[in-house]
């Protein structure tokens, strides 16, 4: 398949152009290992429900997570475009020293 270079060039926005960016890459990480609503992400990672509504707006914004349902109970899923270029995320994931293993292990 060939590279998404549209794709890079907005992961490496997202994950290294601003701050945040180590948590969008634990939100897809997660996301990846199965699909959560916001109070799960929430509590998964350990981090403030506003916080993880703001980077899943971002996520969202840049077309890398799709949700299904509405309000409270939306549940998140990464987006077809994201799943098939996994492999350039964690590219990117390693260039930036995020830790890949983290959130699929947990």
């Amino acid at each position: 398949m060939p590279l998404d270079r549209d794709l890079e060039r907005t992961l490496w926005y997202v994950l290294g152009g601003a701050r945040g960016g180590h948590n969008r890459a634990r939100i897809i990480l997660t996301l990846n290992t199965r699909p959560r609503n916001l109070n799960q992400l929430a509590e998964d990672l350990d981090v403030d429900y506003r916080t993880i509504m703001h980077h899943m707006h971002v996520l969202q914004e840049n077309s890398l997570v799709v949700s299904e349902g509405n309000g409270y109970g939306a549940v998140y899923f990464l987006s077809p475009r994201l799943e098939a270029g996994l492999g350039s995320f964690r590219e990117i994931c390693l260039k930036l020293h995020f830790d890949t293993e983290e959130a699929e292990s947990g």
